[in-house]
């Protein structure tokens, strides 16, 4: 797996260096940290930004590369993701967002809009990876949780508990979709082979396969409100979830439920297209 991990230097870049590090060295590589500044007249700016770097990772394996890119930092971010053929991106988030930035969208946000991969947004608390919570839509052909573990399965190695949550909801259902269905449960859907129950089942599959513990879950009510409820009652560690490159206003709603969540959520998210 190849990471990267953006850094600027402050606050809300540490919980980003403490996640990439405590992901590489699960994963046992070498991750490369970037910072970005405006010029080289900026350049001394970047040495002490790194050497943080450097001491947050520590003295124990595994090492990592350094580099520093001129320009904006969400478009350098991505460059550099593109022509390194990153596999996940690590950003932190600022909370206190001034005008300028609400207005211009954050580095963050950018990012995830258009990184050719996998971008986790680290805030909140920091630890290890052990429960992993995913907002499976089903709103593609292939799985969220598919997509996630065929690309990231050093996230889902070991002692992992992987949650998999659907949420039912008025808003976001499909044509056809009965009322019952709704408010059923996990396993009426599954047993009634509805759309979510097939692809509750297909989700089971796939984590027996991985030797882990399948855990669905179904909620009722509003998407966002029911993911961060469930997010802060299950104590996740990582919430992953999906954002779209359709068209109209399904890319709309669905890629501003997305950004409700980021902006919402109090523990790391990932974001995967």
């Amino acid at each position: 797996m190849r990471l990267l991990i953006a850094t600027g230097g402050s606050p809300h870049s540490e919980a980003a260096l403490r996640l990439g590090a405590q992901i590489a060295r699960r994963a046992g590589i070498t991750p490369t940290v970037l910072t970005v500044i405006k010029g080289e007249a900026y350049r001394a700016r970047a040495a002490p930004i790194l050497a943080r770097a450097c001491q947050v990772f520590g003295a124990e394996p595994p090492a990592l590369q350094t580099k520093v890119r001129l320009g904006q930092p969400a478009e350098e971010i991505i460059r550099e993701a593109e022509e390194g053929r990153y596999d996940l991106i690590i950003v932190g988030e600022r909370r206190d967002h001034d005008l300028v930035t609400r207005l211009l969208g954050s580095t963050a946000k950018r990012v995830i809009e258009r990184a050719p991969c996998p971008v986790i947004i680290a805030k909140g608390k920091i630890g290890p990876i052990r429960r992993i919570l995913l907002c499976d839509s089903g709103a593609e052909s292939i799985s969220l949780l598919n997509r996630f573990t065929t690309r990231l399965p050093t996230l889902v190695e070991g002692e992992v508990e992987v949650t998999v949550l659907h949420v039912m909801s008025q808003m976001t259902a499909g044509p056809g979709i009965r009322g019952t269905q709704l408010r059923a449960s996990t396993e009426e859907l599954i047993k009634e082979h509805t759309p979510e129950g097939e692809l509750l089942e297909q989700d089971i599959q796939i984590l027996q396969r991985l030797n882990l513990r399948p855990r669905p879950k179904i909620r009722h009510g509003l998407v966002v409100d029911e993911i961060l409820a469930e997010a802060r009652s299950g104590d996740y560690d990582l919430v992953v979830i999906g954002a779209h490159r359709g068209a109209g206003w399904e890319r709309l709603l669905l890629d501003d439920l997305a950004h409700q969540i980021v902006e919402q959520m109090d523990r790391p998210v990932l974001i995967a297209r």
